[in-house]
């Protein structure tokens, strides 16, 4: 799984961004303050950082800096401000892009991963019982043949997969499909959706060996081979 490094004071935007990542595969470390970024970049390794120019204790400008000293990852300035001086001043900085606030979610999402391609660090498979998923590109295939899923099918396989030792409630599920989707999502709305997950995924939906039943609990992912109990 991909590690995003997310430097940002606004808590709202942050806890917005974390949800937004998450949905779509990625770990967020998250950081408030300057101070917070850099005592955080020298102990744990990322794949990419979102750092907000405008910072309680200092500025995005010096963390970049901090950030491309201590590792080989690319920088995404986030910014309320749209004029050339800021972009250009970060660019210079070693930011790889930028994105102005207040951003639509899909774009930034595709900026993070067209980052991560250029940089080499965004490819991440994951392969069990004939399934394919490149999270760096979004691509799942069946037996060598792409399938293609909803967002929120997407979104529901990337649950199990970056779970996959884990039993998943029904209502862990039902929750972050909600945050993940922006509206309501009941229960029988997510029996629909693992339904048609199954079809799309399982050589035999009604034998699946992907996505196993726990009876009473929730959910899990299967281990290659082993059938449904």
């Amino acid at each position: 799984m991909k590690q995003v490094f997310l430097v940002e004071d606004d808590r709202e935007i942050a806890k917005n961004l974390a949800l937004l990542l998450r949905a779509e595969g990625f770990s967020v470390i998250h950081a408030k303050t300057k101070g917070e970024a850099e005592e955080k970049i020298g102990g744990q390794r990322f794949d990419l950082a979102l750092v907000d120019i405008s910072l309680p204790d200092g500025n995005g400008y010096a963390v970049c800096t901090r950030i491309k000293e201590a590792q080989d990852i690319p920088v995404i300035f986030l910014t309320a401000s749209g004029d050339e001086a800021s972009v250009v001043t970060g660019l210079n900085m070693g930011a790889d892009d930028y994105i102005t606030k207040p951003f639509r979610p899909r774009e930034l999402v595709a900026r993070v991963r067209a980052a991560l391609r250029k940089s080499g660090h965004g490819s991440c498979v994951f392969e069990t019982g004939g399934l394919s998923v490149d999270t760096g590109t979004g691509i799942v295939k069946k037996n060598g043949a792409e399938v293609f899923l909803s967002a929120l099918e997407y979104r529901l396989l990337l649950v199990f997969i970056n779970n996959p030792d884990s039993i998943i409630t029904r209502q862990r599920l039902l929750d972050e499909l909600w945050d993940a989707a922006g509206e309501f999502v009941n229960d029988n709305t997510l029996t629909v959706y693992i339904k048609r997950l199954r079809e799309k995924v399982e050589d035999d939906p009604t034998e699946p060996r992907i996505i196993l039943t726990v009876r009473g609990t929730g959910y899990r992912l299967g281990r290659r081979g082993m059938p449904a109990g």
